[in-house]
């Protein structure tokens, strides 16, 4: 029953931060010529962060992203069966939380300035994979390691854990948005990429998986940095 109200509680965290991430990048835009957008783009994302540590941390760790569920993994904090149940409820939810964008955007009439739901793009790196892969494993590598820091048992942060994670998310998106639109996480850029592609735009899901394989290198490459500087303190 523990188990499932964790996944529960990632289903949620996830879909949240799909409707109020992707749903605010849809509506401001993230062009470069925007800069507000930017910013208002950058901040949804990492406010999202602060208020689900505060929600749901204390029920699931407030993973909310399949990469930072494979640091947990690999630094010795969750099973192998919870990291799978993990990925389904947060891709789940994903789903759902770009399925909520498509039905208001979709009942109000109001133009997604994205043109695909917030999804993820190489469009800002001249369509470049290489160029692509390497901002989401280095984006992906600062925020796992941050979070591995600020969790561990022999950090000293006191109730402000979540502040400095969700600081810090908006801080790889300031960078990334316009370069890849900044994913990190690859549920959130399934679920958008998905929905797109069934109201007609495939286009996301040609480059999906560089917004997978990125972040998931960048977490892996994060969790063997943080055990070996962990151990040396030992």
């Amino acid at each position: 029953m523990n188990s499932v109200k964790k996944y529960i509680a990632e289903f949620i965290g996830t879909m949240v931060l799909v409707v109020l991430g992707c749903g605010t990048a849809m509506l401001v835009g993230c062009d470069a010529a925007n800069g507000g957008g930017y910013i208002l783009t950058a901040l949804a994302f990492g406010l999202v962060i602060v208020g689900m540590a505060y929600c749901v941390g204390n029920i699931s760790g407030c993973h909310i992203n399949p990469a930072v569920s494979l640091g947990v993994l690999i630094s010795g904090g969750m099973s192998v069966a919870d990291f799978i149940g993990y990925i389904i409820s947060q891709c789940l939810g994903a789903f759902a939380g770009a399925g909520v964008l498509a039905a208001i955007f979709g009942l109000g009439g109001v133009k997604d300035m994205t043109g695909g739901f917030g999804s993820n793009g190489l469009a800002g790196v001249n369509e470049s994979v290489v160029a692509g892969l390497l901002v989401e494993c280095f984006l992906t590598f600062v925020f796992v390691l941050t979070i591995l820091g600020v969790t561990s048992k022999k950090a000293n942060h006191g109730s402000f854990g979540g502040l400095v994670i969700g600081l810090t998310l908006t801080l790889v998106h300031i960078l990334g948005i316009g370069l890849t639109g900044t994913s990190v996480n690859p549920a959130r850029s399934f679920g958008p990429a998905l929905v797109a592609m069934m109201n007609g735009n495939a286009a996301p899901m040609g480059v999906l998986w560089v917004f997978i394989v990125g972040p998931f290198v960048g977490s892996a490459l994060a969790a063997v940095v943080y055990k070996v500087l962990e151990g040396k303190k030992d």
